[in-house]
């Protein structure tokens, strides 16, 4: 690769296929080569309207990836049929329901212990209204998603920090004193658990989620679980959904199809509450659902019901691109620390050692033309750290890695 201008497109050539990634399902190309930069470019999300034209994107939870076959059927033929009206209905629930089956053998999302939300930070945020109060706590692993921050606070709740250890994974100990501090101050402590954990990828654990659920019991802790990213784990590793747990009975969990899929979009979620939380259910007011996109709710529902295949294919994508990410690093930018994990498709890079400072971000941006997630904005833990996004071509990805380099001081 050799312009400094931008990656190299992804193949496009009439009839040429882009190559299977190992672990795929038989005949299915891997989403993450299907599209060029330059048909990337004419998207109007976020992703490619945030910064000028010569800077690379890879920030914002958005992927590079063509809607999947089975979600544009559902989204088209809703479309013809002009079946554009407010939502209504179990469908996604149910969907949901058949997925966590199959996928983790769980069979216990009740569709009455439901109810869609617009999107799953909405529908955080609808729990705690409905479970504590304005200037309760709110208990975080930071480093940790942005908005657990940000939008709790402007909801009027404190938010204290329960970081994550070392390794990335939960300190129970730190959990367990900020509990303990949180019940002296009266009110109800919230546990805002992030599973998998964004921006590490780490999967939490049956025994570490169990761990919490007893802990959470002890204090009397509500437990809110965001498993947004729960359909993209490497096969390689188990993902627990935290209401499949015995204690677990109290929480909520709020999902969506929109990060496997690429469908935040079409704004569609679903909060579930655990057996011991149904009774709070009536307390989510009714224009939440009513706010909910009901194309989004068939997309997602297509998502969840038909799109398995095309998932498969996009984590061995994504598995190939963490291993290239690894390598390219190794070979050309080694000050950079980055410790794969099996969730998300997220990277948290340490970059400590690099002497970009507490930002490494802006100096990514200002030096490299290359967009990244500035570490500090997810808390204790995240000086000095970025958050990179690795759901694109290998192509794009290499050409990341060597617009970084050009960032050294």
């Amino acid at each position: 690769m050799t312009s400094s201008d931008g990656p190299a497109p992804a193949p496009d050539a009439p009839g040429e296929r882009a190559p299977v990634p190992a672990g795929a399902p038989p005949g299915i190309a891997n989403p993450l080569r299907q599209l060029t930069l330059a048909e990337l470019r004419r998207r109007t999300s976020e992703k490619w309207r945030a910064h000028p034209p010569d800077v690379l994107p890879l920030f914002v939870a958005e992927m590079d990836v063509p809607l999947p076959d089975a979600v544009a059927r559902a989204v088209t033929e809703a479309l013809a049929l002009g079946d554009t009206g407010y939502t209504r209905g179990s469908a996604y629930a149910e969907a949901y329901a058949a997925f966590a089956r199959r996928r983790w053998g769980w069979d216990g999302v009740a569709a009455e212990r439901t109810t869609v939300v617009p999107d799953v930070m909405t529908g955080v945020l609808t729990v705690l209204a409905a479970i504590s109060a304005p200037r309760d706590t709110v208990v975080v692993n930071s480093p940790v998603y942005t908005p657990f921050h940000d939008y709790v606070r402007h909801t009027g709740r404190t938010v204290v920090e329960a970081p994550l250890g070392e390794d990335h994974r939960l300190d129970l100990d730190v959990l367990a004193d900020c509990y303990r501090r949180a019940a002296t101050r009266g009110g109800t402590t919230v546990h805002l658990l992030c599973n998998p954990h964004n921006p590490t990828g780490t999967v939490h654990t049956a025994a570490e989620l169990s761990a919490v659920a007893e802990l959470a019991a002890r204090w009397g802790v509500r437990v809110v679980v965001d498993e947004i990213h729960a359909p993209v784990v490497d096969p390689g590793t188990v993902f627990t959904p935290y209401l499949s747990l015995p204690g677990a009975e109290t929480g909520w969990a709020v999902l969506s199809a929109s990060k496997a899929w690429n469908l935040a979009g079409l704004r569609a979620g679903l909060a579930v509450a655990g057996p011991g939380a149904a009774a709070e259910l009536p307390r989510i007011p009714e224009w939440i659902a009513a706010a909910t996109s009901h194309i989004g709710v068939i997309a997602h529902r297509a998502a969840f019901t038909a799109g398995e295949p095309w998932l498969d294919a996009l984590l061995a994508g994504l598995a190939e691109n963490r291993r290239l990410l690894a390598a390219l690093l190794a070979e050309h930018l080694p000050e950079v620390r980055y410790r794969p994990a099996p969730g998300t498709y997220l990277a948290w890079l340490d970059c400590r050692a690099a002497g970009l400072g507490d930002d490494p971000a802006a100096a990514f941006l200002e030096r490299g033309r290359v967009a990244l997630n500035s570490g500090p904005a997810f808390g204790t833990g995240g000086a000095g750290h970025v958050r990179l996004n690795l759901a694109t071509s290998p192509e794009v990805l290499t050409e990341a890695v060597r617009r970084m380099v050009r960032a050294r001081p």
